[in-house]
């Protein structure tokens, strides 16, 4: 019967974390996929670029890789995904905050298992050198992983508009 209780937890569990997606309600674009080992009768593993745009910061854009996990398990979805993941952000229009930000605030976060691992997007303000910083990481409920991706997007003239400074809008 303690089986059956703790067997129940995990499945509630799982299905908060399945029903909770991506963070701020924004579902990532997939861009394209490179299969990196294949397997015959299941769907391969694979490096998969997928794109985001800062739902904060107008004229900004990452896109990130990362590893998944093909086989029964990848499949079904109970495969623990690896944290190497690689980030790249561009500013790609004129910057315009939607609002303050905060040192640290998360972007956009995902599960990467069915319930202890989640990856992560963060956002920061370089004051002095007028930048945005993002960086990306794994964690898990117990213990995170230091494998971790930085990148910087100086805030630069577009047009004729000159670039807000991300300090003013720190809050």
């Amino acid at each position: 019967m303690v089986w059956r209780r703790g067997l129940r937890a995990v499945c509630a569990a799982a299905c908060l974390g399945l029903a909770s997606g991506a963070a701020l309600g924004q579902e990532p674009d997939r861009i394209f996929d490179k299969s990196t080992v294949w397997r015959p009768l299941t769907p391969n593993d694979k490096l998969v670029v997928y794109g985001i745009d800062d739902p904060d910061v107008a004229g900004v854009a990452c896109h990130y890789t990362q590893p998944e996990k093909g086989g029964i398990k990848g499949t079904l979805g109970l495969a623990e995904e690896v944290s190497d993941i690689s980030l790249s952000c561009r500013q790609v229009g004129p910057v315009k905050f939607k609002d303050k930000i905060k040192q640290g605030e998360v972007v956009f976060s995902e599960r990467r298992s069915l319930i202890f691992k989640s990856m992560q997007i963060v956002r920061g303000c370089d004051a002095k050198r007028n930048t945005l910083i993002y960086m990306v990481y794994s964690d898990k409920v117990v213990q995170g992983s230091p494998k971790n991706s930085t990148s910087t997007v100086p805030l630069m003239p577009w047009g004729t508009e000159p670039p807000p400074k991300c300090g003013d809008f720190l809050g």
